[in-house]
């Protein structure tokens, strides 16, 4: 080979070890090999469950509205009542997805175009991740119903996941340890990287490994305690820092990532922090938000929302415990004894996901 030949064959190896490092399998947690296990789960009871909110979700029409608004608002103030009603529809459309899935209907799938449409041509993203975190559902059901949909409507949907990606992305890297460690951050991260994931862009999903280190370097103590936890007083405040990390750990996982077992130079992880909380998910009693700095948690109180006082109930641990004992089996009996002594079962879509092979 000469030189000139030489040369030619670096560049074009050069360009396809970067399109290697580039390109990602555009999907956030439901890869193809997922989807096609679940329509041979379509007579399984949370399928039934599934299927029958998918048929409500039919006779529903869209109620997309550009702003949602429910972080640090009381029943009945602003438009929180009016968000709430809204936020129905990512339940109907990830059941759509899924029920689109386990029957093979199109009526699923036309429906959840129409709803996805709606709401891409309609919701202005506001980068809160209290008021975003349950988008979740839509990504999700993105997933399940994209290489269907028409081509349109992917691309409407995937801009709205694209402006949320870069403005979380660009909110995070202007901070840093001590400046925003608590649950925002980790809601953040979760939406961050299952839109990173949906877009398939390495770079930012990248970033968003850097950022869910850097939050458990600076979230979880080495003890496996929360920062939340001292701050608010509340296993509430716990779950509510640990689920979007675990979630966003998941979309890692189907893509052959392990970001759970990630321990920080001081030691702490997640798989610490579902150990930390395991015994008041056995028994070990907490009261709730008693010394709480928060002036917002004793308005909810007064304003009579469940959970703001008295014990903490087990069953809030159960979609923790769930996503836990996705990522790693150690958790699989802990999970168990809790919902036999609760009756209480993690969400469908993440029942359904945990029967899923990975």
């Amino acid at each position: 080979m000469n030189r000139i030949g030489m040369l030619t064959w670096v560049v074009m190896l050069y360009c396809a070890i970067a399109g290697a490092q580039t390109a990602t399998q555009p999907y956030a947690l439901f890869s193809p090999e997922m989807i096609a296990q679940l329509k041979p789960m379509g007579n399984s009871p949370v399928a039934v469950e599934v299927i029958d909110l998918a048929k409500g979700a039919l006779k529903a029409t869209p109620g997309a509205i550009a702003h949602v608004h429910t972080e640090g608002t009381l029943p009945h103030q602003g438009i929180m009542d009016v968000s709430v009603k809204a936020e129905r529809d990512w339940e109907g459309m990830l059941n759509l997805g899924l029920a689109y899935r386990m029957t093979g209907d199109r009526k699923y799938l036309d429906a959840e175009a129409k709803f996805l449409t709606a709401w891409a041509v309609t919701y202005q993203p506001d980068l809160n991740p209290i008021d975003e975190t349950n988008m979740e559902k839509v990504i999700f059901a993105l997933d399940l119903t994209r290489d269907d949909l028409p081509v349109d409507v992917q691309k409407q949907v995937l801009a709205m996941f694209r402006v949320m990606a870069t403005g979380y992305l660009e909110h995070m890297e202007k901070l840093s340890c001590g400046k925003d460690t608590g649950n925002w951050e980790s809601h953040r991260i979760k939406l961050a990287t299952l839109t990173a994931y949906e877009l398939g862009d390495a770079e930012m999903i990248a970033k968003a490994r850097r950022y869910f280190e850097e939050q458990v370097k600076c979230n979880v103590r080495p003890d496996g305690s929360v920062e939340d936890f001292y701050r608010r007083d509340a296993l509430h405040y716990v779950v509510y820092d640990l689920e979007p990390l675990e979630t966003a750990a998941l979309a890692a996982r189907a893509h052959g990532e392990d970001w759970f077992h990630y321990t920080s130079p001081s030691g702490s992880s997640l798989p610490g922090a579902v150990k930390w909380l395991l015994p008041y998910t056995n028994g070990k009693k907490h009261m709730e938000f008693v010394h709480s700095s928060a002036a917002f948690d004793a308005a909810r109180d007064r304003a009579g929302e469940v959970g703001y006082s008295g014990p903490w109930d087990t069953r809030n641990g159960i979609n923790t415990l769930a996503l836990a004992a996705k990522l790693d089996q150690r958790y699989t009996q802990a999970l168990a004894q809790l919902m036999k002594s609760t009756g209480k079962l993690p969400q469908p879509w993440l029942q359904l996901v945990m029967v899923l092979k990975m």
